[in-house]
């Protein structure tokens, strides 16, 4: 199907501003930053922001969509939200000249189907409260885990690619994109299971967890030799985990664009729900399985809002690992002080700064100039990610003063 004048003009005037703004040269000053902090030779910390309430960010009309069909929309929708972030937050994103149209890559799945209750508070918001019903409760249910089958839908591959070249051609690079793997083992487990019951069992029934957790991970590598073996991985990543992934380390000797491998790519994951065990629980039911992960990739970027600081000396133990999370709830001192200069200090901010009701600017300053002293006394490479907002208290003009305030303290 061919795309409509209009949707096709509306188009072609997002992108024609998308690449002016991907022409400018501070786009080449900041991935040549992002190069020097992830080879541990920062020039000054990084600082972004993703994962936005877009639901809430709309000003005089910024992010209305214009285009009719569903596919033109998502498209449109992508281009205005960097078009966005660009004008009221850009701190040390990139903007490159590139639309990336995702693959369609279909899977038949792991055999366990997630079942679930939610609750909504906010109707226009994407996140809500979700209560999982256990799908493994005994080892017959464990041996329904299965590697899913992964195949690329080549005819809605080729439509898409086609209207993108319809569309963007002589404007943007259009770029297929492949699957881009990450490792989320007892997040998975988690959505499958619901969160007490992972916790009781960790303690009152180990060796069924360990059940669970080896199938999972044995399935779950078996689907990366597939993604590998057809050809259907992702390549040139801007981004592992809402920070910037530009590297001089990747990709590995020997790469050829139309199939990548996995030591060619980063990779990203965590363990959220044993930020609540002991670190000796941690050391035995995530280690091992993430090990064995992690050393298929090239770099990896471990955590998310696990607090880790008090484990440094256990994720040195997982193979490759380059950055390490520092969410809300970590003790960044203790966390820089044993991360030193071997790994990229990622802090979290706390996204609760911008969604209470009360708008106090000085205390976002404070907490982002404390921790860049904390990593300057360390030694620590440090790159500053406000994510996981899920409301900013519908005042958009919070994130955009977070992001003033994060520049003037990375900037000096």
């Amino acid at each position: 199907m061919t795309v409509t004048r209009a949707d096709r003009n509306v188009l072609r005037t997002l992108a024609h501003e998308v690449a002016g703004i991907a022409d400018l040269p501070v786009q080449r000053e900041t991935r040549s930053l992002w190069r020097a902090l992830n080879g541990l030779q920062p020039v000054r910390p990084m600082a972004r922001i993703d994962e936005l309430p877009w639901h809430e960010m709309d000003v005089d009309g910024e992010l209305t969509l214009l285009s009719q069909d569903e596919t033109e929309r998502r498209l449109e929708r992508s281009l205005r939200q960097t078009l966005y972030a660009w004008r009221h937050m850009p701190l040390d994103m990139v903007v490159e000249p590139v639309i990336e149209i995702p693959k369609v890559i279909r899977t038949s799945g792991f055999g366990i189907d997630i079942r679930e209750t939610t609750l909504v508070t906010d109707p226009h918001n994407e996140i809500v409260s979700h209560g999982y019903i256990d799908q493994l409760e005994d080892a017959t249910a464990v041996e329904r885990i299965r590697a899913p089958v992964v195949d690329l839908d080549a005819e809605a591959t080729a439509e898409l690619e086609a209207k993108a070249h319809e569309v963007f051609d002589g404007i943007l690079e259009v770029r297929m994109q492949g699957w881009l793997p990450s490792f989320e083992l007892w997040d998975d487990i988690v959505n499958w299971r619901g969160a007490q019951t992972v916790l009781f069992d960790l303690a009152d029934r180990p060796d069924h967890m360990h059940e669970v957790a080896s199938r999972y991970t044995d399935a779950r590598l078996e689907m990366l030799d597939q993604l590998e073996e057809k050809g259907l991985l992702g390549r040139d990543q801007a981004l592992i985990h809402c920070t910037g992934a530009w590297t001089d380390e990747l990709p590995a000797p020997g790469y050829d664009p139309d199939r990548p491998r996995v030591r060619d790519l980063w990779t990203f994951g965590m363990a959220q729900i044993l930020g609540s065990v002991s670190p000796q629980m941690f050391e035995e039911f995530e280690v091992p399985y993430a090990s064995r992960w992690y050393a298929r990739f090239g770099l990896a970027y471990y955590g998310c809002c696990d607090p880790l600081h008090e484990r440094v000396h256990l994720v040195r133990r997982i193979p490759n690992v380059r950055k390490i999370s520092m969410s809300p709830w970590a003790d960044v001192e203790v966390g820089a002080e044993a991360i030193g200069s071997d790994y990229v200090v990622s802090y979290k901010p706390n996204p609760a700064l911008v969604a209470r009701e009360g708008w106090h600017p000085e205390a976002i300053e404070d907490d982002l100039r404390q921790v860049v002293e904390i990593c300057r006394r360390t030694g620590s490479p440090l790159e500053i990610t406000l994510k996981d907002i899920s409301t900013a208290a519908y005042k958009p003009q919070r994130l955009w003063e977070w992001a003033d305030i994060a520049a003037r303290v990375v900037r000096g």
